[in-house]
């Protein structure tokens, strides 16, 4: 790629994370801002409305390559460019509208009424929002050309789908009022998932086949997907098994690489079924606002312990504190667990100067 010159060794430090089998310091995100851009920068323009700010590829297109000329990618950060509808466009493919705004967007509920009376869920390629994606994606690529990754877009799965498309209240009471109609439409998502991710995959995919996916700067050969149940925050462990866990396991089985997005406390009581399928790779530990960020020790016995117990690899994030703060917990982490799965992930940019103490300290303590 053109704005780094270490990818080869990037890739095989990845293939060895996702193998729980990475030596040398851990991987590490790492982006600075240069003192001057490397080349010329393209004038951009402004947005003229939310949802343009999400879509107009043309745009984000030259605004990332701009970003790429005035940042360094460090350790193993590569350039890598997002184009969603939201987390979770599957959603809208099946029939929800986006509700853009420029800092997110939701969607609007489609299924009303009680589930039981809901019509089966198809894939309809002719939908308008996905053959819209499908075209920004196909463009998104061509503008990359070789510069930079394109990343496979934030689909989601499973009942986060179904929540979006009939609200998170609605969910809670149909778990328990509908329970064989909820496991039959989250069956019907599972079954529709590649419907979906495939032709996103044939349209980005690297010429060896590899692939990035929207969300925690991943990379692997084959498919590759970030996978979550956000809405496991209101389960309780049972629910999660009977409704969740073969549904993630089928979904694995179908990748070549997998990272579960853990969302938060109200998540963790789900972990040991997590751990027990075996096709999830890794585990992403989001520990939302107001808590302690990844690189805290109160993390280690609930989640850290377990997982590298179970021979997962572990992706976290160093966010608050400055760089000694960061240095000295993850003295502490690769003490406990070696570097073999460990991939830490710093704030999107930081100084020069920050990003050399950490390259220099990884080089002399951490390998």
């Amino acid at each position: 790629m053109l704005y780094i010159d270490n990818w080869n060794e990037t890739q095989q430090r990845f293939i060895n994370w996702w193998n729980n089998s990475n030596t040398g310091s851990p991987l590490m995100w790492i982006v600075s801002e240069r003192e001057e851009p490397i080349e010329p920068l393209e004038a951009e323009i402004e947005f003229p409305d939310a949802e343009h700010f999400h879509t107009d590829v043309e745009e984000k297109s030259k605004r990332y390559r701009n970003f790429c000329r005035s940042h360094q990618f460090h350790a193993e950060a590569f350039p890598n460019f997002d184009l969603n509808i939201g987390a979770g466009s599957i959603a809208v493919y099946l029939g929800s509208e986006p509700k853009f705004r420029q800092d997110t967007i939701w969607f609007k509920k489609c299924m009303k009424g009680e589930l039981d009376e809901q019509p089966p869920l198809q894939f309809d390629p002719n939908n308008m929002w996905f053959k819209k994606h499908l075209t920004l994606m196909e463009r998104a690529r061509e503008l990359a050309q070789d510069c930079y990754l394109v990343n496979i877009p934030d689909l989601v799965e499973n009942i986060d789908i179904l929540s979006a498309m009939r609200g998170p209240m609605e969910m809670c009471y149909d778990l328990l009022d509908y329970p064989d109609e909820t496991k039959a439409y989250i069956n019907q998502i599972d079954d529709m998932y590649f419907k979906y991710y495939d032709p996103f995959y044939d349209r980005i995919k690297a010429e060896d086949g590899s692939s990035t996916y929207t969300a925690f700067n991943i990379w692997g050969p084959g498919k590759i997907a970030k996978i979550q149940c956000d809405f496991s925050a209101l389960m309780n462990p049972a629910q999660f098994r009977i409704f969740i866990q073969e549904s993630l396991r089928k979904q694995a089985k179908q990748l070549n690489h997998t990272v579960y997005h853990l969302d938060g406390p109200d998540a963790i009581k789900h972990l040991d079924a997590l751990l027990e399928i075996d096709e999830i790779q890794a585990i992403q530990w989001t520990s939302g606002a107001g808590k302690e960020d990844g690189i805290s020790e109160v993390w280690m016995e609930p989640i850290y312990d377990k997982v590298c117990a179970a021979g997962k690899s572990l992706l976290i994030y160093a966010e608050d504190g400055d760089v000694h703060r960061w240095i000295e917990r993850i003295d502490m982490l690769v003490q406990r667990y070696t570097s073999k799965g460990l991939y830490i992930q710093f704030p999107d940019i930081m100084s020069a100067a920050d990003a050399k103490l950490l390259l220099e300290t990884a080089k002399k303590r951490w390998s």
